[in-house]
């Protein structure tokens, strides 16, 4: 913090806004409040970037697989462990499928499985970050983030930033996603069901728009 020696200012004109600025900043609890309150928001964000990116690569893989059957007369496998459909495609992905598979319906495949498990995990996180807003006014409380970063078996250090807090919380999140640790996600969504959290209606609608 940088502090200003007052008796060294004239208190006249723009040097009287800014020494009123400042002491409001410093005597003000709302602007470090205004600051707690982008860490559900944020992070949430940062979840759905990763579920829009993952529902493309999904639908492609899937597309391509359903066009490499089509090629044997067969149906392709049905999707697994998610409750989201990707769009029928309209266009002719035969070009597209053959130029992005080389491997043909082996690594469609493959990478039909591999996208299906992302995508499973980043929908999960994010009903996890829901879940752990239990009033579902989009904003962390402090009793919240610290039964949140306990579900996860971390504490909150309570003079650092709310930055720290959400950077903690999209790393974990990063791990998670690189290593389609479900497992890991659904033993901390089980550590808020035993503090009383419960997916609310509000989730289920967010999370239905989300899968959209």
């Amino acid at each position: 913090m940088l502090y200003f020696p007052m008796h060294r200012l004239p208190l006249s004109g723009p040097n009287v806004a800014a020494l009123l600025l400042i002491t409001l900043l410093m005597s003000d609890p709302r602007s470090v409040q205004a600051a707690d309150n982008a860490v559900f928001s944020q992070f949430a964000a940062h979840i759905i970037r990763h579920v829009n990116r993952d529902k493309i690569a999904f639908t492609e893989a899937s597309t391509c697989l359903s066009w490499f059957y089509q090629g044997l007369k067969k149906s392709p496998p049905a999707v697994q462990g998610i409750a989201w459909t990707p769009a029928a495609s309209t266009g002719e992905p035969g070009t597209d499928c053959s130029r992005r598979y080389p491997g043909g319906m082996n690594a469609a495949r493959d990478d039909f499985s591999k996208t299906q498990a992302i995508l499973s995990v980043s929908l999960t996180i994010y009903e996890f970050a829901l879940v752990a807003d239990s009033n579902d006014d989009r904003i962390y409380s402090p009793a919240e983030l610290m039964d949140l970063f306990r579900s996860l078996s971390l504490t909150v250090d309570e003079e650092a930033s709310p930055g720290s807090s959400l950077s903690t919380l999209t790393e974990r999140m990063e791990r998670w996603h690189r290593t389609r640790n479900l497992e890991e996600v659904m033993t901390g969504m089980g550590a808020l069901y035993d503090r009383g959290y419960r997916v609310t209606v509000s989730d289920r609608a967010e999370l239905d728009r989300v899968m959209k």
